[in-house]
């Protein structure tokens, strides 16, 4: 039977996310959180290919730092990336209002980059993979609402398998009140989303890795890398504002803070995204220098051509 490991693999991965989205809801809070604190605990010990990333990847943040302190960095990310995947299981079952309450006190730069859409102008926001990019969008959907503006956002996802756990992705973030477009259809997702900037929404999309192999070749935490050109082209061609954007955790509720505006030229040229796309690389990189160990980046940050 062709491909039976992989297929193996993926219904393993399905029933294990399963069975994580039916039964962390239900569970003691305390109960779950050391279990995956100590899941993430043995994952960093054991020291797989995705935990060498990170660590490679969080060495550009802090080029200084001793091995031990290092080892400490990548032990509390490995917790905060833990965390994200618990609390994804649980929320579903969290009232919205609640989080956004607990979130507001640190949200810092929403309102300023919010003002745009009072002029009709859409608003896109680039973000790491860090903290809890789901629950930000929770509080984003639910600060639209209060302000009387249209709550919702709008995003795109990478496919995953098996097929019925990528379904069950796409039914989880459409519940939190996010329209979620897939990537295995660019031209599709494309128009969706220029469509929607030029309406004057919101996207938000997680520009901190190159999947396209047409990205922008950039220096980024001082070294090398490819960053996607899309938000800058996006931005450019819809006239939209864009932010970055780094959600972050803060004590046991959740925090964001969004960035100075991207300046992207008018012109219509690689050149020109490439300068939009460093000066989103500077930002990425100073907001990620603040509170590291939220950056959940354990796959390759991408080589320059």
């Amino acid at each position: 039977m062709p491909d039976l490991p992989g297929r193996l693999a993926e219904a393993v991965a399905g029933a294990g996310y399963g069975a994580g989205w039916a039964l962390v809801g239900r569970l003691p809070a305390g109960v779950v959180r050391r279990v995956f604190d100590a899941g993430a605990d043995l994952a960093t010990r054991r020291n797989g290919p995705g935990v060498r990333r990170l660590r490679a990847n969080l060495a550009r943040v802090r080029p200084d730092a001793a091995p031990d302190e290092l080892d400490r960095l990548v032990a509390r990310a490995m917790r905060s990336y833990a965390r994200y995947w618990r609390e994804a299981f649980a929320l579903p079952s969290l009232d919205p209002d609640v989080l956004h309450a607990a979130m507001h006190p640190h949200a810092h730069g929403v309102a300023a980059s919010l003002e745009p859409l009072a002029r009709g102008r859409g608003v896109l926001y680039a973000l790491p993979h860090a903290g809890n990019w789901d629950v930000a969008g929770v509080y984003l959907v639910r600060e639209l609402a209060h302000r009387g503006l249209d709550p919702v956002l709008t995003t795109v996802v990478q496919r995953l398998r098996p097929e019925s756990l990528f379904r069950r992705f796409l039914a989880y973030r459409r519940a939190l009140g996010f329209e979620v477009l897939t990537a295995d259809d660019p031209r599709t997702a494309h128009r969706a989303l220029t469509a929607r900037l030029r309406e004057g929404g919101v996207v938000c999309l997680i520009a901190d890795r190159d999947l396209s192999g047409r990205g922008i070749d950039v220096s980024f935490l001082g070294a090398p890398a490819r960053l996607p050109a899309g938000p800058a082209r996006l931005a450019r061609s819809t006239g939209a504002a864009l932010y970055p954007a780094y959600p972050v955790f803060v004590g046991d509720a959740w925090g964001v803070r969004v960035g100075a505006e991207i300046p992207v030229p008018e012109e219509r040229s690689r050149r020109s995204d490439a300068k939009a796309v460093q000066v989103l690389a500077d930002a990425f990189g100073e907001l990620i220098a603040e509170r590291p160990e939220d950056w959940h980046m354990l796959q390759p940050i991408g080589a320059p051509r």
